[in-house]
């Protein structure tokens, strides 16, 4: 591979389950000066679903799905940006000159960004532009109660994007907008909601220097640099991937529901109401494209524990699969236990993937 006169910047969208990475990515790739962007998307499962909502007709976009880019896949993520490279040079794909990199919302950025500055490999056609970190205002506080990779995601930005604050109490954003600046004094904080979301600013911010942020950051990097590369490794808490990568830990795993026959929307309400009353604590992400009776184009749902959003209609569907899909990613909440409530509305049977 030869080398570039000038780097191609990588921008990162991170931020845990829910928090609305899909839905910045798309705003971004709606601007004029990502035209000519490549998007990588991280998904954790083995149905992915982001690169169908993610709307673009762009055709560089690489979809890695089984696992997160953090661990078990991470080797695939520098294949990727070096194979983009080669296509871009053989003129297979469109000339870009920019990366984004949506990673799983369960993804570590530590081992992501010690990748990113140490291969010698990418060194010579890429550099980190920036790290765009999404806090869910509703859910957040709580989230970094139990999960150390929302800590890492937030100490390691450049900007946080504070997503749902149209819903959430000003109590509530008040006391995450604190957390936040102890976890990370130096990122700029902005605030955002469905109808406003901020795309400015995030991109061109030249030169990702990770050694500029809390010490923690720098003790993460030193650890990473330190550990041994086999993927058995437990990222400090005790993640292992190597038996099965749709579980990222004992008690967190993805699933998907898969039916090709229509759905009700009132019997499909009627699950989510049952689900979240009686699981909602542990439904870390919901997200799911459905085929409704009665209709000829998808709704889509995403929720996050109670919460869910408004049903979305797209104009068309994204391709020829006309299945309803619904993603799941939960923590103590067996796959079978959700095929069950489903079932029990005597709704068709649902194939679990």
């Amino acid at each position: 591979m030869n080398s570039f006169p000038t780097s191609i910047p990588i921008t990162i969208i991170t931020g845990f389950l829910g928090s609305g990475k899909t839905t910045l990515l798309s705003a971004l790739l709606k601007q004029e000066t990502m035209v000519n962007a490549a998007v990588i998307i991280n998904e954790f499962g083995e149905v992915g679903l982001d690169h169908d909502l993610v709307e673009t007709t762009d055709e560089n976009i690489v979809e890695l799905q089984n696992g997160c880019i953090c661990c078990t896949i991470q080797d695939d993520l520098k294949s990727t940006l070096l194979d983009l490279i080669d296509k871009m040079q053989r003129k297979e794909i469109s000339q870009f000159n920019k990366v984004v990199i949506e990673t799983t919302g369960l993804a570590d950025p530590v081992p992501i960004i010690h990748t990113l500055m140490t291969s010698l490999d990418l060194h010579r056609a890429y550099s980190i532009d920036g790290v765009i970190t999404l806090v869910d205002a509703v859910n957040g506080e709580g989230t970094y109660d139990i999960h150390e990779e929302a800590i890492k995601q937030t100490a390691l930005a450049d900007r946080i994007i504070l997503s749902k604050c149209d819903i959430a109490d000003a109590l509530v954003i008040k006391s995450i907008i604190s957390r936040i600046s102890i976890i990370n004094p130096k990122a700029m904080i902005i605030e955002s909601n469905k109808k406003k979301i901020p795309v400015a600013d995030l991109l061109g911010l030249n030169d990702y220097d990770p050694f500029n942020k809390t010490w923690d950051v720098k003790n993460w990097l030193a650890i990473e640099k330190y550990k041994d590369n086999d993927q058995d490794h437990d990222h400090d808490h005790k993640y292992h991937h190597k038996h099965n990568p749709n579980r990222h830990n004992d008690n967190i795993e993805s699933f998907a529901l898969v039916t090709k026959q229509q759905v009700s929307m009132t019997t499909f309400n009627f699950f989510l109401e049952l689900l979240t009353s009686q699981m909602g604590q542990d439904l870390l992400r919901i997200k799911g494209i459905l085929n409704i009776r009665g209709e000829s184009t998808p709704a889509i749902i995403h929720g996050v524990q109670h919460i869910f959003h408004p049903v979305e209609w797209l104009d068309k569907w994204p391709d020829n699969d006309r299945s309803t899909r619904l993603v799941f990613i939960t923590r103590n909440i067996k796959k079978s236990a959700v095929e069950e409530f489903f079932n029990i509305l005597g709704e068709n049977e649902l194939k679990t993937t």
